[in-house]
């Protein structure tokens, strides 16, 4: 099967290498923010926002600019969480987790700016609860949804996780 071209950018930009990166859980009125990601060869992913973090900056300094890129608001970065690896050849990342929120800023669809703007992967973003979530399949929805019965359960995670890295089989 051959590789349509996001795919193709996708393990040019993120793939073959290990990348540190840092993820918001933003709840608010018994939703959590989450962005829709094109993941090429027809596959979305549903997660929610951040990104790979850029050297000399800190975690939270990283994680409010992916917030400002990709959703248009202004975060404060509260209590660290956990750590997910990530591992879906080509991609393999170290994925940490913080409870943030809100403290500006107006709701707007983002871009990538590793990205080409033709090769766009955010596609959509939307405020879920955990009905909405547990409605979309396994293989749309980041490793760190599957299972849960509450938003609540995020913020409650503590220490590594490593939910179904079939890569490592």
């Amino acid at each position: 099967m051959s590789k349509d071209r996001i795919s193709k950018e996708i393990e040019s930009k993120f793939g073959n290498h290990l990348r540190s990166r840092v993820n918001g859980i933003l709840i608010e009125d018994g939703k959590i923010l989450m962005i829709k990601h094109l993941m090429g060869n027809g596959k979305m992913l549903w997660s929610v926002p951040g990104g790979g973090m850029h050297f000399g900056q800190s975690a939270s300094e990283n994680l409010k600019r992916e917030f400002s890129e990709e959703t248009g608001l202004d975060i404060e970065v509260k209590a660290y969480l956990f750590i997910h690896e990530y591992l879906a050849v080509p991609l393999h990342a170290m994925e940490h987790f913080f409870s943030v929120e809100k403290i500006g800023g107006k709701l707007t669809l983002g871009t990538d700016p590793e990205l080409y703007p033709d090769s766009q992967i955010i596609e959509e973003i939307s405020w879920m609860d955990i009905n909405e979530i547990r409605s979309l399949p396994n293989e749309a929805l980041h490793q760190i949804f599957w299972g849960i019965n509450s938003l609540e359960d995020l913020v409650l995670l503590r220490g590594y996780f490593n939910f179904e890295n079939n890569s490592l089989k």
